[in-house]
This record gives C-alpha cells, structure tokens and sequence, in this order.
C-alpha cells in the first residue's frame, strides 16, 4: 500500500472513531478522509458522467457514461463532509441521507447506491 493510501485510510479511520465517541474531527484530517474516499470512488466507478461534490475538500467525475466536458454536469451529488464519509464507508444510507436532506442528488446516473459503501483499507481494523 503506497504512504498516501496509508494515510488517508488512517485519517477515515480516525474520522470516524471521533464521530462514534461524538467529538469532532479534525480539519487536516477530515479533508484527507474525504480526498481520500471519492479518490476511491472514482477508482471504483471509472467514468464522467456524475460529479460528486463534497465541499470544500473536494470533487470527483466517476460512473461510466456520457462524458461530462463543460457547464454544470447533467448529474450532480452533492453532500457535507461527514454525511460522505458515513455514505463512503457504509454507516449511512444513501437513501435515508437523500429523504432527510443531507444528500442533494439531481440528473441521469445520479443515484449512487450500487457504489457505495466504496470498499477501502480503512474498513480493516475499525
């Protein structure tokens, strides 16, 4: 495993013990969770058709189909930092995140739920 993927699996990791003992995460390292699992979710739903938007710590095309060149993309999701961690790592479902307004999802391809939980190295040991 390269240091980056090391690190970013040790920041979600971290993220999340924060969250279940209710403390905060920290800023560094909730940016690299979050650069770090749409990294994933790209890597797992080649593509750029669907842009995933997480501010303000990052953003990704992913899913196979017409490809997005220009303008706002025909399908968008877009979410808070801590609901796409939950989302990426499978402590949330998107279906209960998008009917209680935590995930705003327009356009063709944009529902996500055959990609997500997106599987990564921070899910051994948690």
């Amino acid at each position: 495993m390269a240091a980056g993927q090391v690190g970013g699996a040790a920041a979600v990791r971290s993220v999340l013990q924060r969250l279940a003992e209710g403390g905060s995460p920290e800023r560094s390292e909730l940016a690299a969770a979050v650069r770090f699992t749409l990294a994933a979710l790209a890597a797992a739903a080649p593509g750029r058709s669907v842009e995933v938007r997480v501010p303000p710590w990052g953003a990704v095309q992913a899913v196979a189909g017409p490809r997005h060149t220009r303008g706002t993309p025909r399908a968008v999701v877009e979410t808070d930092p801590v609901t796409w961690l939950q989302l990426a790592t499978g402590a949330l479902e998107l279906s209960v995140a998008t009917a209680d307004g935590r995930v705003r999802a327009s356009g063709e391809r944009s529902d996500l739920a055959s990609y997500l939980p997106v599987d990564g190295p921070w899910a051994r040991d948690v």
